[in-house]
């Protein structure tokens, strides 16, 4: 969420800015500073009403003291005025805040400058490609390759809860778990503390990273409890430090999280989203950084490259392309994608966003950090991304891997799932 100060300050930029996104913002934070203006005027009201109610107070304590009975009860009169003057303002203060916060919620975050303009994926920059993209004669489809090995039941889960919840066996089970264990062990190198968070999260927390009321419609909602299943590790584990003051000596924060995330956008079952190409429930390995203002765009590069990383030893070609405004997140100043191609499907698939939300989710958070230098409170910022998302990653191994004899297991995971090849045999 933008601060008001910011706007008040930056109002021209951030209209500029906004505009890569696609996005009027001109009208509303003119709104915003409206009501600002008037929760400042009633703010000095308020403030000058309660100056006289003490001085008044004061006051009587004295009369009475001094026996003037009668002129201190003529001053009761006149504080039991101020104090239903405050209580009033108070009451429309309250409603300026609440109009204010209203529109801030609509605003989306300002773009970082190094962001292109564009409206969806056909204006996203490809800005590095890497790996070597297989040759396969009479290639399957996962689809098809999960029926003929037995490694993943779409109709058993469908029977069990609904379509999107796979349900893994036999190998393809320890395939997905070798390949958890293999991200968290690289996020343990990497300087990442584990954590393994609830997959359930309340409004607060859903609102401090901006699912709500973003993404409200996406997400799986116990309206009985008013909990919503996680979209993502990141919601739970960045809300560890909703309304915490570190110390800057505790920063950077580097945590990374397994967990099963939840989403409803999986929508029809058309040739895009067939089979792990898009799910209802999907594992995932999120990675978490908070920072200084002045390292979060070197965190960045860092996250990226770990990122990158994961799939080179996992031999999959990749690209990496940095999305345009109208295709960002919007809780996001600047976002990477990972793709990797599917040598049967003969597409590319997402399977990490790697991005920095600057001070924009950190302020609803109320995130902030004590600096050594003046001991003031400053707002960190906030990063995270998928190392990996597993549905895709098992997709183009399943399919990339595929050779005759059966799907040859990656040389990196062969230590965590025990089997070399997936076969009949």
């Amino acid at each position: 969420m933008l601060s008001i100060k910011l706007i008040r300050e930056e109002k021209d930029r951030i209209i500029k800015q906004l505009k890569v996104r696609n996005f009027e913002a001109d009208k509303i934070l003119n709104s915003i500073l409206k009501y600002d203006n008037s929760r400042r005027t009633i703010q000095l009201e308020k403030d000058d009403a309660q100056a006289k109610l003490n001085e008044l107070s004061k006051n009587i304590g004295k009369l009475f003291s001094q026996g003037l009975h009668d002129k201190a009860e003529v001053l009761k009169k006149e504080t039991a005025d101020l104090k239903e003057k405050i209580k009033n303002l108070e009451l429309d203060f309250s409603a300026m805040e609440s109009k204010i916060t209203e529109l801030l919620i609509t605003v989306p975050n300002i773009p970082h400058e190094s962001v292109p303009p564009g409206k969806g994926e056909s204006g996203n920059i490809i800005v590095k490609e890497g790996g070597k993209t297989p040759v396969l004669s009479d290639a399957k489809a996962h689809w098809d390759l999960i029926k003929t090995y037995n490694i993943i039941d779409f109709e058993l889960g469908n029977k069990i809860t609904g379509a999107g919840f796979p349900l893994y066996i036999n190998k393809g089970a320890k395939l997905q778990r070798a390949l958890i264990n293999f991200f968290l062990d690289e996020g343990e190198k990497a300087g990442y503390s584990e954590i393994l968070p609830p997959v359930l999260v309340n409004e607060a927390s859903a609102f401090a990273t901006g699912q709500l009321p973003d993404k409200e419609g996406q997400m799986y909602g116990i309206k009985q409890d008013n909990l919503y299943l996680i979209p993502t590790a990141e919601v739970p584990v960045t809300n560890i430090y909703r309304d915490v003051v570190l110390n800057e000596d505790d920063l950077p924060v580097k945590n990374m999280a397994y967990s099963a995330c939840f989403r409803r956008e999986a929508g029809s079952w058309g040739a895009d989203v067939r089979g792990l190409n898009r799910l209802h429930q999907f594992d995932k390995v999120e990675i978490v950084q908070i920072q200084k203002p002045e390292n979060s765009y070197k965190a960045l590069e860092e996250m990226i490259k770990h990122v990158e990383n994961l799939i080179i030893k996992l031999k999959l070609p990749y690209r990496i392309l940095k999305l345009c405004g109208g295709d960002m997140g919007f809780t996001s100043a600047l976002t990477y994608d990972f793709e990797v191609f599917s040598a049967a499907q003969k597409k590319w698939l997402e399977v990490s966003s790697v991005s920095n939300f600057e001070d924009f989710q950190t302020n609803r958070l109320k995130l902030r950090y004590k600096s050594l230098k003046n001991k003031k409170n400053i707002l960190a910022h906030s990063l995270n991304g998928s190392a990996l998302a597993l549905p895709r990653i098992m997709a183009a191994i399943l399919e990339n891997y595929q050779t005759k004899e059966g799907i040859v297991i990656p040389e990196i995971l062969r230590k965590y799932t025990q089997f070399d090849i997936i076969s009949n045999d």
